[in-house]
């Protein structure tokens, strides 16, 4: 099938992300938020957004009134009704994700593709909460999603062939690069990246090293963009913690399990660039 409209439910910061790089790859977009003011939200951030990338002459002032043009917004799980794709970008809510999906495998044709963005809720669970097992996968964008060029397609055990050929050529199609992956919590790059995340924290904790000298040596030594500490000040240490729980349960294997320091800062509430504090100290 040919994918023409996509529902995308949630507009925060990655379903926002993933409503922008659609409608800019010529898609007709309705977004699903939960009351109006968070629609009207969406809407004003995707405006101000792509009036910046007009401004600074990365888009055309033609380009941004034409995507602009292509998204919607609602507060209606039914509008859906006519998305060729939906793709899921809710809060990381395992029983709350296999509702929703129930309400769409009601709500959707039997041939529209079901899809979540999860990092770590279990793919195989929202399908089975479905009629069209064979219709669902997940679609796991990177943040910040117009600007990370990967897309972890996640087949589950039920998921039927051709509809992964199909998202993985949406997926191309908004421009983005597709890397297969089975249904393990985490898949690739979490279930790699988590735990060197984890052995940072350990490495500080022992007293190895400083903050500054241990994101310094991965950046030079390894060649990375950017050091751990840094990186988990960027993604939020109460999200590293939550995946790190969630791949714990599954795995039962220490390295997954979060260190000592990593709670405590998240009793805190010091998560990062978010709270303007965790192991740096950002703004002001």
């Amino acid at each position: 099938m040919a994918i023409k409209n996509v529902g995308v439910i949630g507009c925060g910061l990655m379903g926002g992300g993933i409503v922008q790089v659609s409608a800019q790859a010529g898609f007709r977009v309705l977004f699903v938020e939960a009351n109006d003011e968070l629609v009207k939200r969406g809407l004003g951030r995707l405006r101000e957004i792509l009036e910046g990338l007009a401004a600074r002459g990365k888009i055309s002032a033609e380009a941004k009134d034409e995507t602009l043009g292509r998204i919607a917004g609602t507060t209606r799980l039914e509008d859906l009704k006519a998305s060729d794709l939906v793709v899921e970008a809710m809060t990381e809510n395992q029983a709350l994700k296999n509702e929703t999906f129930g309400k769409l495998d009601r709500i959707c044709p039997p041939e529209s593709i079901l899809a979540t963005n999860t990092s770590s809720c279990n793919v195989t669970a929202m399908a089975a909460a479905t009629k069209r097992p064979g219709r669902v996968l997940g679609l796991h964008f990177f943040n910040p999603v117009p600007l990370m060029k990967l897309v972890e397609v996640v087949r589950t055990i039920l998921t039927d062939d051709a509809t992964v050929r199909t998202a993985t050529e949406w997926v191309a199609a908004v421009g983005k690069t597709p890397v297969q992956a089975k249904d393990s919590t985490a898949f690739i790059v979490n279930r790699l990246l988590v735990p060197y995340l984890l052995d940072a924290i350990r490495v500080y904790e022992q007293g190895l090293a400083s903050l500054e000298d241990i994101d310094a040596a991965m950046k030079l030594g390894c060649g990375y963009p950017m050091g751990p500490f840094t990186l988990l000040d960027l993604v939020g240490l109460d999200t590293t913690m939550y995946v790190a729980e969630v791949m714990f349960e599954e795995f039962r294997e220490a390295r997954y399990a979060p260190p000592p320091l990593l709670k405590r800062m998240v009793m805190a509430g010091h998560l990062g660039r978010k709270t303007g504090r965790g192991f740096y100290t950002h703004g002001g």
